[in-house]
């Protein structure tokens, strides 16, 4: 494949061959639950730069006239094919109509700020942004308990204490709660709550989830061993698969319509995020724009923040909010409950 290349040109094949087997892990990792196998799910975090990448070598060859432009060639059409897009432009629409029912989703991380930050973000001003939205149904994550009196708009609630007086995750809600639960995630701090809301007549299921942190922070590369790290990766996406099975299986057999929401820490590439969604619509993509980033990492946005609907709802609106009031940023959408 390389016969009749110069030197640097042989260099920029073997480049491009690892930019296409890396995206090729990235792209197929959605479709393999692997166990053991799991930490491959890696790839799959920076599959849109791995797209990048491979465009660029796209135009290199092609404006060179060399037949390896069919390698980053094959691998886009087949991403294009396998993926759902992770930009959006058209159908846009982030502002919600009267009538419309509105859901805020938020990791709010413990209403302490953005880790590293100098001047701390007071916790007031986290809580005001909350409530200014208006929303009618408010999912939180790493919620501090001890505010649950902030958020007195809201007649209803479900707020699940834990041994240091925490709550992962939180619910409020306009409507009232008739049932309520946890999946109680085994050996971790995570969970994922859920409410039945009654709305008018009809009733709806809200699932706000927190999935397994990968914990991985810049300094993570720097001051930990290789070995270490990927191996904690490896168990961080196993403990993911397992709740996201146990997610998929509980809605599985809910008989009305459902709303999942939360911090699925990883995107939309990857096996967890597929395992949950199933045949639901992605409000970012039936109404969102641009990359939706909700995280970011050293410059690197990542969407890992999502609210799924059902097929039976309309999704009116998606808005991702560009504010830096804790590690994520919040997301919010809106829908109404077709006929």
């Amino acid at each position: 494949m390389g016969r009749g290349l110069g030197r640097f040109n042989k260099l920029m094949l073997f480049l491009n061959i690892l930019a296409a087997f890396f995206m090729l892990l990235a792209s197929i990792t959605r479709f393999l639950s692997w166990g053991i196998f799991s930490f491959l799910s890696f790839p799959s975090l920076f599959l849109p730069y791995l797209v990048l990448v491979n465009v660029l070598f796209f135009l290199y060859w092609g404006l060179k006239g060399k037949k390896q432009v069919l390698l980053p060639f094959l691998i886009l059409l087949f991403g294009y094919l396998s993926q759902d897009p992770f930009i959006k432009v058209f159908d846009a629409n982030s502002e919600p109509e009267e009538g419309d029912i509105k859901v805020l989703s938020f990791n709010v991380h413990g209403f302490s700020g953005i880790e590293g930050r100098k001047n701390r973000i007071p916790k007031e001003k986290i809580i005001d942004f909350i409530n200014r939205q208006n929303a009618d149904i408010i999912c939180l994550q790493e919620f501090d308990s001890r505010l649950k009196g902030s958020f007195s708009y809201y007649p209803y609630e479900f707020v699940v204490l834990n041994e240091s007086d925490k709550s992962p995750q939180t619910v409020f809600s306009k409507f009232p709660i008739i049932a309520k639960g946890s999946l109680n995630f085994p050996d971790t701090g995570n969970d994922a709550l859920f409410v039945d809301l009654l709305i008018e007549k009809d009733t709806l299921r809200v699932y706000n989830v927190h999935l397994q942190s990968l914990q991985v922070r810049p300094r993570s590369f720097k001051r930990e061993a290789t070995d270490r790290l990927l191996n904690r990766l490896n168990q961080s996406f196993q403990k993911q698969q397992e709740q996201a099975d146990m997610v998929q299986e509980d809605a599985a057999k809910v008989a009305h319509k459902k709303i999942i929401c939360g911090d699925f820490n990883n995107s939309q590439f990857s096996s967890v995020y597929h395992t949950i969604k199933g045949d639901m619509k992605d409000s970012f993509h039936e109404r969102g724009f641009g990359l939706g980033r909700t995280y970011v990492f050293k410059f690197l946005p990542f969407r890992i923040d999502f609210i799924l609907t059902d097929p039976e709802l309309e999704v009116r609106s998606h808005k991702n909010f560009d504010v830096r009031l804790s590690d994520h940023t919040p997301i919010m959408a809106s829908f109404r409950l077709k006929e």
